[in-house]
C-alpha cells in the first residue's frame, strides 16, 4: 500500500503541471528577467549620469542642442551641404 502511495506521489511530482517540469521552466523564466533587469539597471546607469551630467554642466546641454535640436552658437556659422542632382537621368 505504501508503495502505490509512493509511486503516485512520484508521478504526480515528474509528470503533472505543477511539478518538476514547472519548477525547471519558472526557474528559467527566472534566469531570463535577472538578465534583462542587469541590462535595464546598466540603461539606467548611463541614463543617471546622463542627467547629473546636463545639470552641472553647459557643455552636455550644448550638445544635446546640437545634436537633437540642430541648434548652433553665436560665433558659428552653419554649412549645409547639398548633393548635386544627376542630370543623366
Amino acid at each position: 500500500m505504501l508503495g502505490i502511495i509512493g509511486l503516485g506521489l512520484q508521478a504526480q511530482l515528474w509528470l503533472s503541471d505543477n511539478g518538476y517540469r514547472k519548477t525547471v521552466k519558472l526557474r528559467a523564466a527566472v534566469e531570463d528577467q535577472r538578465a534583462l533587469n542587469e541590462v535595464l539597471r546598466a540603461r539606467n546607469a548611463a541614463l543617471d549620469a546622463e542627467v547629473v551630467n546636463l545639470k552641472q554642466g553647459r557643455d552636455a546641454a550644448e550638445e544635446r542642442a546640437r545634436t537633437d535640436l540642430g541648434m548652433i552658437g553665436k560665433q558659428e556659422t552653419f554649412f549645409q551641404v547639398v548633393p548635386v542632382a544627376d542630370s543623366s537621368r
